[in-house]
C-alpha cells in the first residue's frame, strides 16, 4: 500500500471522541507520533468526558466536543477550526458523529478504517483507508494507522499526567501498609450488555483477599445510579471493610488510586486499560466478549477468558466460526466465571508480583 503521505506533516489532526478505554488506547499511538514526528503539531478532538483523563497530555492541542448539546456542538467547533487547515486527518472513530465531524476538517488527507472495519459509513467519508487486519487487539488496530503513514515502531507509554490534587486524594483513601485490591464491578450500561459478574461474587472475591491477604479493599466506579446502587449491593454482602468511592472520583483521581493498587479486578470495561495506563496489573473478567481484542493490553496473562467456553455453549460456535469481536449476549454468560477461577488467579498474581519486586531490588 503506497503512503498516504509523502513528507511529515506540518499538523494533523486526530478524532476520537470516546471511549474511556479507547481513549487510554490512543495515549501510546500519541506518544509513538511525538516520536517519529517532533515537529508535527497534533491536535485531538475529543469527548468532553473523555477529555477529563488526558487533556493535559503534552505536545497536544485538544478541541473538547461536548456529544449532550447535539447540533449546536457542530456549529461550536466549526466555529473553533473555521479556517484552519491540517495536512493529514486520521479519522479513528466508527460513527456517524464522527463522521460528520470529519466534513469540518479541512485535510486533502483524511485516512479512516479499512471498509470491513468502516462501520456507520465512515469509507464514505475517507479518501485513504488502513490495511485490513483480522483478529487485532483494538490497540494494534489503532497502530494501524501509524503503519499506514510509514511508522513502524510502538512506543508503548503511556505516562498520563497525574495532578498532585488527584494524588493527594488517592492518599487520604489508600493503605500505606497494606496491599490494595481495587475491584471496579460495572461496565458501561447498554442494551443486551451481560459482562457484569454477580455482585455476590465479587464480595466473596473480596472477602477472600482481606483474609488470605490481608488486602484493603476499594470499590470504583461511575456516578451512574446503577453503578452506585450495585456498589453498594457488593458491601452489603461482604464481611471486610469496604472503601467504597463508586461515582466519587473524577478520571484523574480514579488513574491516582489504581497506579497506586496492587491488583484490580474488573470486566469488560474502562477502568481495566486506565489501570493498564497506571501499570497494575488487571484480572480482567471476559465471558460475553473477546478478551484478544478487548482485554488489558500490558495483562492478558492475568485475564480469565471463559468466551470460547461462552461461544460453544450459547453459539454453537468456536473462536474459528465466530466474528472476530462477536459478542455472547446471554444473560447468564458470566456465570461461566467462578469465585475459584479469579481467586486461583489473584493468588497467581501476587506471587508474581512480589518475585518481581523482589528481583527488582536484587538488581538494583
Amino acid at each position: 500500500m503506497s503512503l498516504p503521505v509523502k513528507n511529515i506533516p506540518e499538523s494533523l489532526c486526530i478524532i476520537r471522541l470516546s471511549a474511556i478505554g479507547d481513549v487510554s488506547h490512543m495515549i501510546p499511538v500519541i506518544h509513538t507520533l511525538q516520536t517519529a514526528w517532533p515537529n508535527c503539531k497534533i491536535t485531538w478532538i475529543i469527548g468532553k468526558i473523555e477529555a477529563g483523563l488526558v487533556n493535559d497530555l503534552p505536545g497536544v492541542e485538544f478541541i473538547i466536543f461536548d456529544k449532550t448539546k447535539g447540533f449546536a456542538e457542530y456549529l461550536q467547533l466549526r466555529k473553533k477550526i473555521r479556517g484552519r487547515h491540517f495536512d493529514l486527518l486520521l479519522h479513528m472513530q466508527v460513527a456517524l458523529r464522527a463522521s460528520l465531524i470529519s466534513l469540518l476538517i479541512d485535510a486533502p488527507v483524511k485516512l479512516g478504517f479499512d471498509k470491513q472495519r468502516a462501520h456507520d459509513y465512515q469509507w464514505l467519508f475517507t479518501n485513504h483507508r488502513i490495511s485490513g487486519e483480522s483478529h487485532q487487539h483494538v490497540l494494534d488496530g489503532f497502530f494501524g494507522f501509524l503503519q499506514a503513514l510509514g511508522i513502524h515502531e510502538k512506543r508503548l507509554e503511556w505516562d498520563i499526567p497525574i495532578p498532585p490534587e488527584a494524588t493527594a486524594f488517592a492518599e487520604q483513601h489508600l493503605s500505606k501498609t497494606q496491599p490494595i485490591l481495587v475491584i471496579n464491578p460495572c461496565s458501561s450500561a447498554r442494551l443486551r450488555n451481560w459482562r457484569n459478574w454477580a455482585p455476590e461474587k465479587y464480595a466473596k472475591i473480596a472477602d477472600y483477599a482481606a483474609s488470605q491477604h490481608h488486602m484493603q479493599l476499594i470499590i470504583t466506579g461511575g456516578p451512574a445510579t446503577a453503578e452506585q446502587a450495585f456498589a453498594e449491593h457488593i458491601c452489603s454482602l461482604t464481611q471486610a471493610p469496604v472503601t467504597n468511592l463508586t461515582g466519587k472520583t473524577s478520571l484523574k483521581e480514579m488513574l491516582a488510586i489504581l497506579k497506586q493498587a496492587t491488583a484490580v479486578i474488573a470486566p469488560d470495561t474502562g477502568p481495566t486499560h486506565i489501570a493498564t495506563a497506571a501499570g497494575t496489573p488487571v484480572i480482567g473478567l471476559y465471558a460475553g466478549s473477546n478478551p484478544e481484542r478487548t482485554g488489558p493490553y500490558l495483562n492478558r496473562q492475568y485475564m480469565i477468558n471463559k468466551y470460547p467456553e461462552a461461544l460453544q455453549r450459547y453459539a454453537n460456535k468456536t473462536i474459528e466460526q465466530a466474528r472476530w469481536g462477536e459478542r455472547v449476549r446471554n444473560p447468564e454468560v458470566m456465570d461461566l466465571i467462578a469465585v475459584k477461577d479469579v481467586a486461583d488467579m489473584l493468588d497467581t498474581l501476587l506471587t508474581q508480583e512480589r518475585l518481581s519486586n523482589k528481583n527488582s531490588k536484587t538488581e538494583a
